[in-house]
């Protein structure tokens, strides 16, 4: 029995040749222009340090409200500033307390049409430091 070697198609070698070539091309792509290429290292480097300035704002602002929260703690909460603040935001007064009508725009007494209780030298009058 004779054997006869068969001898390889060129067409085959150049498929071959030709798909490893592409392949190589592919990665060479990838590894310049792709997801995780060199150019865009670049571009996560830069949003890695935006993104490190926007969470320094963000714990700013963290500790600004931790701040505020602990303010209201009971052991370091003054009863004095606390009720003349709230009586101030709620616009309300007690018996006892003296209201000065303060005109916003100028930042002056506003005058009314009643006596003023400093004309019969029930309460003395506040000098005002504005001139």
């Amino acid at each position: 029995m004779t054997t006869r070697l068969r001898r390889p198609s060129i067409w085959r070698q150049l498929l071959i040749t030709a798909a490893l070539l592409a392949f190589q091309g592919y990665l060479g792509w990838s590894a310049i222009g792709g997801n995780f290429g060199v150019e865009s290292q670049k571009i996560m480097k830069a949003d890695i340090v935006d993104l490190k300035v926007t969470s320094a704002a963000l714990q700013a602002e963290i500790d600004s409200y931790r701040h505020k929260v602990d303010l209201f703690d009971p052991k370091k909460l003054d009863p004095d500033l606390l009720t003349e603040r709230a009586r101030a935001l709620l616009s309300m007064a007690q018996v006892g307390d003296m209201v000065v009508m303060v005109d916003p725009r100028t930042g002056k007494p506003t005058t009314s049409l009643f006596a003023s209780s400093t004309e019969n030298e029930s309460m003395p009058e506040i000098p005002i430091g504005i001139d």
